[in-house]
C-alpha cells in the first residue's frame, strides 16, 4: 500500500544554508564549524583595574564597568570597596545588529541615588583587529582610563577586544546583547551548556535466606518477607514458603541506580503479623561502593550480613545490640547490561554499563543547529506574544543545549555540536523549547521535535533540511509551531567495522544469557528516567524535569486511541504487500490477461521440471527488485508524520481521552475503575501492535534503501546466494538446512544469530511516529 502524503504544511523541506565547507580534521573530535552560518560577534574581555581612585566618604569605590555599543548595553557586577577588582568577564555583541562606530568601555562607581562616573576608554570600530580559530586567543592589555574631555585619569583597565565567529572559545560563557532585556540574575539560564548523563548500573539484590529471627510472639510460625529500599525505590520479596526462624526465598531485586553513588541499600526482614500489620525483626544497611561490579553473568560470591533490631524506647529509636539474626545475600553492581532510559524505538546508546566492555568507535556525528523560523508564540510579556527559544539535542550520553535567543519567533543560534558514534543503529533526538525561568516562575514549553535514525544516513553526506515542528494540542489537535533547520553529517572511521556491527546483536550479551522480563525492563526504565531527570535538574544551570521527560518520551507507554489506529493501519500498510499479491495471482487465474498468465505458466512448469531452480530465482527477483528499488530510495532523513501518525484526522473525543490524566479525572469511582484499567491494557496491547508493525516494516526496509548499508549488504547476499544454490544440488540444500534445524543442543548458542541481528537493526517507520 503506498504510503498516503502528508500535506506540504508539514512536509520536510530540503534547503541551501551558507554553511562552512571545511572538512572534519584528523582527530575526529575538532568542531569546525562548517555546519552552520558563519556569524561575526565583536568581543570585549574585561579583565580586571588597578589603582582606581576613592569616590566615596570612606575613600574607597565600588567599582563595575559598563560596556556600551549603540543601544546595547552589558554591565558587570560590581565589588564593594575595591580598588584593585578583577571581573573576567566577556561581552559578545552580534555583528548584525550593530548600528555604532565606537565602542565605549565606561569604569562606574556604584551608589544608591547615582553612580559615579570614574572614567573610560573609546574604541574605533574600524581599528578592533579580527581573531579567527584556531589562532592563539587575544591577550589582553592595560588601558589608561580618561575623562569625558578625552584627558587622562588615575586608574588602568585590562581589556581584550577583537572581532571572531561563534567557533570562538569565549563565545559560550560570554554575555550576549541578544540578552539585553534579561537581569543579572538570568543570564546564566540563556547560555550554551553541555550536560553528561549520569552513569547508570543495574543493582542485583539475590536475596538467599535469613537465620535465627526472633519473632516477638513466639507462639506461631512467621510469615516473613524482605524489603529493599534504595533512595525513592522500593521491592520486596514473595513470602517465604518455610514458615519459622531460617526462611528461604532465592529470588532477585533489581534496581537502578547512579554513580557517584548517594543512597545506600536498607534491606529489612519483616513479619506479617496481622492484615495490615508487619514487625520488623531486622535491619541492614549497605553501601553500594561495597558491593561488587560484575561484567558478565559468572555468579559472585555470597556474604552473610547480620541484623540489627531497631526498638522504640522511650520515643526514640535505639539499636539492640545482643542480636545474632544474619542474612545471606548475593549483591553485584551488573554492568553488563544497558541501563535504558529511553524508549527502546529510539535509543541512542546500546552500550553497557561497564567501559571494559566499550567497542571503539565506528564514527563521529556532526549537528549544526542553525535557526528556526515560524515560531508560535508561548507566552505574554508587556500585553504582547513572546517566544525565548532554546534547543536541546542528546545523543549517547552526551545532552547539549544552545543558547536562549530572548524574544524573537526567528532565532538564529548556528551553533555546532559533535557526538562519537558507536552503533549506527541509534537516533538522535533534537528538541526546541521555551524558556519558561528567564523572568522567574513557569515551565520550559514544549514547541517540537526532531528524531533522526543514523542508520538511514549516508556517510560524509551533510543533510541540511529544515525540519516542521509539530505539537499535539487539546482540544485543536496537531498544530505547526514552527520549523528548524539543521544540518547534519555522519562520518564513518571504517566502513567495514560499521557492516561487522550488522552482525552484532543490539543489546550486550547479558540481556540474552540472563534476560530481564518486559514488566522488569517498563519499571527498571521509569526508575532511570527519574533518576536522570532529577541529576539533569540539580546541574547548573539546570535541565528542567519537563525538557529532560519530553526528550526521553516519558509518556510513551500511555494508552492512546489514535496511536493504536495509527498502529493497526501501519500493520495494514506491511500486509497490502501480500494482498496485492493475492490479487495478482486472483487475476492470474482467471486469465484477465493472457499474455502474463502464459508466462506464468511456463514458469511454473520449469520450476516443477527443475526444481534446483526455485531458489535461486527467489533470490535473483529480490536482488532485482531491490536493485529497482535504489531508483526511489529515500532522499531525506525521516520526520515527524502527521498521516502516519493519525494527527490530522484524529477525533476531538479521542484527544479528550488522550489528553485525560491518569488515573481519570471522572468524578463516577466506576468508571475510573474500569477507564483506567481499560487504558491499563490496551497501553500494553497498543505497544505489541505497534512492535508486530515494525516487525513487519523491517521486512519492507531490507530492499527499501532507507538504510543504504543494510540494504547494500542483503542484496549483495541475495546475489551471492542465488549463486551459491544455483551451483549447489537442491537435495543438499535441503539436508544441510534439515539438519541445522534439527541440530543438538550443544551447538545452540543463547546469543541471537548473525540474520536476527541484522533485521533487528533495520529501520521501521516508529521513527517517524508523533
Amino acid at each position: 500500500m503506498q504510503k498516503p502524503q502528508q500535506p506540504m504544511e508539514f512536509a520536510l523541506k530540503e534547503t541551501s544554508p551558507k554553511i562552512g565547507a571545511g572538512a572534519v580534521t584528523s582527530d575526529k573530535l575538532s568542531c569546525t564549524y562548517d555546519l552552520v552560518e558563519q556569524m561575526q560577534y565583536l568581543y570585549v574581555r574585561v579583565v580586571k583595574a588597578k589603582d582606581l581612585p576613592g569616590k566615596d566618604i570612606t575613600g574607597t569605590c565600588d567599582p563595575y564597568v559598563e560596556v556600551k555599543l549603540g543601544n546595547y548595553k552589558g554591565v558587570t557586577k560590581h565589588f564593594e570597596k575595591k580598588s584593585n577588582p578583577e571581573w573576567n568577564h566577556v561581552f559578545a555583541f552580534s555583528k548584525e545588529r550593530i548600528q555604532a562606530s565606537v565602542l565605549e568601555v565606561v569604569l562606574k562607581d556604584h551608589d544608591v541615588v547615582l553612580d559615579d562616573f570614574m572614567g573610560r576608554i573609546m574604541f574605533e570600530l574600524n581599528d578592533i583587529p579580527k581573531r579567527v580559530p584556531p589562532d592563539s586567543p587575544l591577550a589582553p592589555q592595560w588601558y589608561r582610563l580618561e575623562d569625558r574631555k578625552g584627558d587622562k585619569v588615575k586608574g588602568e583597565l585590562m581589556l581584550a577586544v577583537w572581532m571572531g565567529t561563534q567557533a570562538d572559545e569565549a563565545f559560550p560563557d560570554a554575555w550576549h546583547s541578544d540578552a539585553a532585556t534579561v537581569g543579572p540574575e538570568g543570564v546564566a539560564l540563556i547560555r550554551s551548556k553541555v550536560y553528561l548523563s549520569p552513569k547508570l548500573w543495574y543493582v542485583r539484590v539475590n536475596v538467599i535466606e535469613a537465620q535465627d529471627l526472633v519473632p516477638s510472639d513466639k507462639t506461631r510460625y512467621p510469615e516473613v518477607f524482605v524489603k529493599a529500599i534504595l533512595g525513592n525505590q522500593a521491592l520486596r520479596t514473595r513470602t517465604s514458603q518455610i514458615k519459622g526462624i531460617n526462611p528461604m526465598w532465592n529470588e532477585d531485586l533489581l534496581f537502578v541506580v547512579a554513580e557517584p553513588f548517594e543512597e545506600h541499600l536498607i534491606l529489612t526482614v519483616e513479619d506479617r503479623v496481622g492484615s495490615n500489620k508487619d514487625e520488623i525483626l531486622g535491619k541492614c544497611v549497605i553501601p553500594l561502593h561495597n558491593i561488587q561490579r560484575r561484567l558478565d553473568h559468572k555468579p559472585v560470591n555470597t556474604r552473610w550480613f547480620n541484623l540489627e533490631k531497631h526498638m522504640i524506647v522511650g520515643g526514640e529509636q535505639k539499636k539492640e545490640t545482643k542480636f545474632a539474626s544474619r542474612i545471606h545475600l548475593r549483591l553485584c553492581l551488573d554492568g553488563g547490561y544497558h541501563v535504558l532510559d529511553e524508549s527502546t524505538h529510539y535509543s541512542s546508546d546500546l552500550r553497557p554499563t561497564a567501559k571494559q566492555l566499550w567497542k571503539s568507535s565506528i564514527g563521529i556525528l556532526e549537528l549544526g543547529v542553525i535557526s528556526a523560523h515560524g515560531l508560535m508564540p508561548m507566552k505574554t510579556k508587556d500585553g504582547r506574544g513572546t517566544t525565548d527559544a532554546f534547543c536541546v539535542a542528546k545523543y549517547g550520553q552526551k545532552w547539549v543545549r544552545t543558547r536562549t535567543i530572548v524574544d524573537s519567533f526567528s532565532p538564529k543560534w548556528n551553533e555546532q555540536y559533535i557526538w562519537e558514534v558507536f552503533d549506527p543503529c541509534t537516533v538522535l533526538t533534537i528538541g526546541v523549547f521555551d524558556n519558561g525561568h528567564i523572568h522567574g516562575g513557569g515551565k520550559d514549553s514544549r514547541i517540537g521535535k526532531v528524531r533522526i535514525r543514523l542508520s538511514t544516513l549516508e556517510t560524509d553526506r551533510v543533510y541540511t533540511h529544515s525540519y516542521p515542528l509539530l505539537v499535539l494540542h487539546h482540544p485543536s489537535g496537531v498544530k505547526k509551531m514552527g520549523e528548524i533547520q539543521l544540518a547534519v553529517r555522519f562520518s564513518c572511521s571504517s566502513l567495514i567495522n560499521m557492516l561487522h556491527i550488522y552482525s552484532h546483536p543490539l543489546l550486550p550479551k547479558m540481556h540474552y544469557i540472563h534476560p530481564l522480563s518486559v514488566i522488569q525492563l517498563d519499571s527498571l526504565r521509569h526508575q532511570a528516567m527519574q533518576i536522570v531527570s532529577m541529576r539533569l535538574n540539580r546541574a547548573e544551570p539546570p535541565l528542567r524535569k519537563e525538557v529532560v521527560e519530553y526528550m526521553l518520551d516519558v509518556d510513551s507507554h500511555m494508552w492512546s486511541m489514535r496511536r493504536s489506529k495509527a498502529n493497526f493501519f501501519r500493520i495494514m500498510g506491511v500486509l497490502s504487500g501480500l494482498i496485492a499479491v493475492g490479487k495478482w495471482f486472483d487475476s492470474i487465474c482467471h486469465w484477465k490477461n493472457p499474455l502474463t498468465t502464459v508466462l506464468i505458466h511456463i514458469l511454473f512448469i520449469i520450476l516443477v521440471l527443475y526444481p534446483e531452480l526455485i531458489l535461486p530465482t527467489i533470490f535473483l527477483y529480490l536482488f532485482l527488485i531491490g536493485i529497482w528499488n535504489y531508483r526511489w530510495r529515500a532522499r531525506h532523513p525521516p520526520h515527524m508524520d502527521t498521516r502516519l501518525s493519525h494527527a490530522d484526522v484524529v477525533h476531538p473525543d479521542e484527544l479528550d481521552e488522550e489528553f485525560d490524566t491518569f488515573p481519570t479525572s471522572k468524578p463516577a469511582d466506576t468508571v475510573r475503575m474500569r477507564y483506567d484499567r481499560l487504558r491499563s491494557i490496551a497501553g500494553r496491547v497498543q505497544t505489541v501492535v505497534g512492535d508486530m508493525a515494525t516487525q513487519g516494516e523491517r521486512f519492507q526496509s531490507l530492499l527499501s534503501w532507507r538504510d543504504p548499508r543494510a540494504t547494500t549488504l542483503f542484496v549483495t547476499f541475495c546475489f551471492i546466494a542465488a549463486i551459491v544454490l544455483y551451483v549447489t544440488p537442491f537435495q543438499v540444500i535441503a539436508l544441510l538446512t534439515g539438519l541445522y534445524v534439527l541440530r543438538h543442543p550443544r551447538f545452540r548458542h543463547k546469543l541471537p544469530s548473525v540474520p536476527l541481528n541484522f533485521f533487528r537493526r533495520l529501520p521501521a517507520r516508529s521513527d517517524s511516529m508523533l
